[in-house]
């Protein structure tokens, strides 16, 4: 698959990340199930850093897979981190949480162990 098209999806995905986290929290559903959010946070950073992973990888055409795996978790990071302090600084309805935090770094962890699996026992990575 061609890089730009791994970049558009990692783009848009970002940009959902971002609309979702700073729409106005009175605009946001609420669901009675605890700790709901924290798992909608890893899995939107689980998504995040698997198609960073991606196009990074293609981007820097690399072999090896711990270059493009360790920028796409260390950009989930920060990204992760920039949103809360937009949240905190510049948003009336949203807070910053550190959870939050916590929960992004789950579902990027998730991310970068699920591709070590793949690469390590099935060789999948390798191929894409």
């Amino acid at each position: 698959m061609p890089k730009q098209i791994y970049f558009w999806l990692a783009l848009s995905w970002s940009g959902l990340i971002l609309v979702a986290c700073l729409l106005p929290s009175n605009d946001i559903p609420q669901v009675n199930i605890p700790y709901l959010d924290k798992v909608i946070h890893s899995v939107f950073y689980f998504v995040f850093s698997s198609l960073w992973f991606l196009f990074f990888k293609k981007k820097l055409n690399s072999s090896n897979n711990l270059k493009p795996l360790a920028v796409s978790f260390v950009f989930s990071v920060f990204f992760g981190i920039g949103i809360e302090l937009i949240q905190k600084f510049f948003t009336v309805t949203r807070s910053a949480d550190v959870f939050d935090v916590i929960a992004n770094l789950f579902g990027a962890s998730l991310a970068v162990i699920l591709i070590l699996l793949l690469n390590t026992y099935k060789g999948i990575i390798d191929k894409i």
